[in-house]
């Protein structure tokens, strides 16, 4: 982030904001896309707003995290009389950090506040890497929490996530999820067997806001697992994906949680009051092995996600008393958002605006033409786009 962009626009307290009133009734209307950064083969793989607001961060296939600065004529306090002798809004990377080579997962730092350069902050893990803290003021490396095999090897983490109260990280391995202090940089960590439930990679973490001495890990072998965060032992096993978990999220009661996965077209919400039971399902398209995020608003009302097929899908899911055990929830709204895989989406914590990522990789036919560049890699659309929805 930029110093003189954060002093002018401070973060608004979203606590004492009532929860967004999203319009779906209209298609949302597109107010900012930013597609030179993202050239060629440079696919997105995803996009999250920051917990303040007022910065969205990017990950894409050349290894670089991107932070882009809400544009302030989104801001709150932008006026009509702000605006006279403005032009069009525009989404400018403000910062890049780079890691040696292909990233698999990244998070902001949860009590990120611009007004607190030392919560500015941002964890990622990369292939044959330590898992790096990222300042993400001036984009300089905080700290490295290393993980080693029995050859005193690094071994890459699959999937990260902090721990509500942004003292821990957790990171997911094959059958095994490590824990780091976030305040001890290094090698101490402590660590969780899951080979006799969860013998594949540990591929996303879920965490209640409340946290109540429980987190959700995915894993490749298409289960989720339920854990206990004191102790570490095993609760339960939620079983129903037809591929490889890639993203969880709870409901910011705690009392729902959202599961998708690779070559699978439904998204999953259990009932963690009856752990096992699949309160509803919804169906996106999800063809490929990519990660396919989706986003819960902060009222829990609206479940949004992004399909390969370039649209994106809205369900309305604020009550229970809307649903029969298990039936398949129809969407609210969808809409066209881009010309490839819409691999992000991620709903402002506190603006009616929603941010989207493009990009996937897809190969010429090679047919029957002699060309030499038959078989290259092509993308439609690797784009990042800020909706208004109001």
């Amino acid at each position: 982030m930029d110093d003189d962009d954060t002093a002018a626009a401070t973060a608004v307290d979203s606590d004492a904001l009532p929860a967004t009133i999203w319009n779906w009734n209209d298609k949302p209307r597109m107010v900012v896309q930013q597609a030179d950064e993202f050239k060629n083969d440079n696919f997105l793989k995803g996009c999250k707003w920051s917990p303040d607001g007022l910065c969205l961060m990017t990950c894409s296939n050349d290894s670089r995290i991107r932070l882009f600065n809400l544009p302030y004529q989104l801001h709150p306090s932008y006026t009509k009389e702000d605006s006279k002798n403005e032009t069009t809004a525009s989404l400018d990377c403000v910062l890049q950090m780079r890691e040696p080579e292909g990233i698999y997962d990244y998070n902001w730092y949860p009590s990120m506040n611009s007004s607190c350069p030392e919560t500015c902050c941002l964890i990622c893990t990369s292939k044959d890497q330590p898992i790096h803290l990222w300042d993400a003021y001036n984009g300089s490396l905080r700290a490295s929490y290393c993980a080693f095999n029995h050859l005193d090897e690094v071994i890459s983490a699959y999937s990260l996530g902090f721990t509500p109260d942004a003292n821990r990280v957790y990171a997911g391995y094959r059958g095994e999820i490590r824990i780091f202090d976030v305040a001890r940089p290094g090698r101490a960590s402590k660590h969780q067997n899951t080979k006799g439930v969860q013998r594949g990679i540990i591929s996303c973490f879920g965490f209640p806001t409340d946290f109540r001495d429980l987190y959700a890990a995915g894993s490749y072998d298409r289960s989720i697992g339920l854990y206990s965060d004191s102790d570490g032992s095993h609760i339960c096993s939620l079983l129903g994906h037809s591929g490889g978990v890639t993203h969880l999220l709870f409901s910011n009661d705690g009392n729902r949680l959202y599961s998708g996965g690779r070559k699978d077209n439904e998204l999953l919400c259990w009932d963690i009051r009856q752990p096992g039971e699949v309160l509803f399902r919804t169906e996106r398209a999800v063809e490929t092995n990519q990660r396919i995020y989706f986003d819960l608003d902060r009222g829990g009302d609206w479940l949004v996600s992004g399909q390969q097929c370039g649209k994106v899908r809205v369900w309305k899911v604020g009550s229970d008393e809307d649903f029969k055990a298990d039936q398949v929830a129809l969407p609210y709204f969808e809409f066209d958002s881009h010309l490839s895989a819409v691999n992000g989406v991620s709903l402002h914590p506190y603006l009616p605006l929603l941010a989207t990522a493009s990009g996937q990789r897809v190969f010429k036919d090679f047919g029957d033409s002699d060309s030499e560049n038959d078989g290259e890699f092509t993308s439609p659309d690797n784009s990042l786009k800020i909706w208004s929805i109001k």
